[in-house]
């Protein structure tokens, strides 16, 4: 049979994986490769070989009307991974983790494309719950399109408080690396910069970003990760339905209680639990005091509506 445009956007099972130029990279998919995919850029585990490039026009007109698309928007290093993969553990709705269309347009945007993203990603198999989108942290400067197109959209913001936040994305090289490029490119982070000055004004951005899309947004909560990896039955429990899933108790808990929150959720293989996690964490606050001060004194300086901004935030929780 020949993969026409109106062929690709009928099913899930042709994913629009990336943009090349005029054309869009559909990627052959299924239930099991979506699972499996625990990210849907470069490390993509399609179902067969053999994707296709589309020219993006032909899609677009072929392409179907948007379906309700649940999200989970976040901060980097909060347990957005490990989130996603236990609400897919809750049902057989599918969770795309990442897209790397999206993340493309968060750097290029095209109000066009972004349209077709939005469709494409909102397909979801006959009878099931709407699909749920963890996006990447790039996407959050797409939060006022997104939300514009579907404001009605059920949608969870994950954090982190300043401090925890400074924690998680201050603790190697690396990732200091990763904050000074992310808060330099979104979010006016002057090139002179320290590390505790660009985390806080990456932090700022996304909680005024978050703040915007939760004033247009009735649908969506928020969710403090440290509340997550604390309890994560009540958690899954309380946010399941506010997204679409089913919340049985019995599941819920023999999925916290299984492999996937004894290893990493990025990379199975390795043990990791939030044992470990608090033990990692409180070496960095012996480590990091100092610039954990710092951190705060730039918010303080750089955000006289702190304390508005934290609340606010708060006030919407799940």
């Amino acid at each position: 049979m020949q993969l026409t445009p109106a062929a690709i956007a009928a099913s899930p099972d042709h994913y629009l994986h990336s943009f090349e130029g005029a054309d869009a990279v559909i990627v052959p998919m299924d239930r099991a490769a979506y699972a499996r995919s625990i990210f849907l850029d470069a490390r993509i585990s399609p179902a067969r070989d053999g994707a296709v490039l589309v020219p993006v026009a032909a899609l677009a007109e072929a392409a179907p009307p948007p379906q309700t698309t649940a999200w989970i928007f976040h901060v980097a290093h909060c347990g957005s991974t490990l989130l996603a993969r236990a609400l897919e553990a809750l049902s057989r709705g599918l969770v795309l983790r990442e897209p790397m269309a999206l993340r493309q347009l968060a750097f290029a945007p095209v109000p066009a494309r972004l349209q077709l993203v939005l469709a494409m990603l909102s397909r979801r198999y006959d009878g099931e719950e709407p699909t749920l989108i963890k996006a990447n942290v790039p996407v959050n400067a797409l939060l006022p399109q997104i939300v514009a197109a579907d404001p009605a959209a059920p949608a969870v913001f994950l954090h982190l408080g300043l401090e925890d936040y400074a924690l998680a994305v201050l603790r190697s090289p690396q990732h200091r690396g990763w904050v000074r490029d992310i808060a330099a490119r979104f979010a006016g982070a002057a090139p002179a910069a320290s590390d505790a000055e660009s985390l806080t004004a990456l932090w700022l951005w996304q909680m005024r970003a978050f703040c915007a899309a939760l004033e247009a947004m009735p649908q969506a909560v928020t969710l403090d990760a440290e509340r997550f990896y604390a309890d994560p039955a009540a958690t899954l429990a309380a946010l399941a339905p506010r997204l679409g899933r089913p919340a049985d108790p019995a599941r819920i808990a023999e999925v916290v209680g299984g492999p996937l929150f004894t290893t990493y959720s990025k990379r199975p293989g390795v043990a990791f639990d939030n044992a470990a996690r608090l033990q990692r964490r409180t070496a960095l606050l012996r480590e990091l005091a100092s610039e954990l001060t710092d951190v705060r004194a730039a918010a303080m300086h750089a955000a006289p509506d702190l304390a508005t901004l934290e609340t606010r935030i708060a006030a919407a929780a799940v």
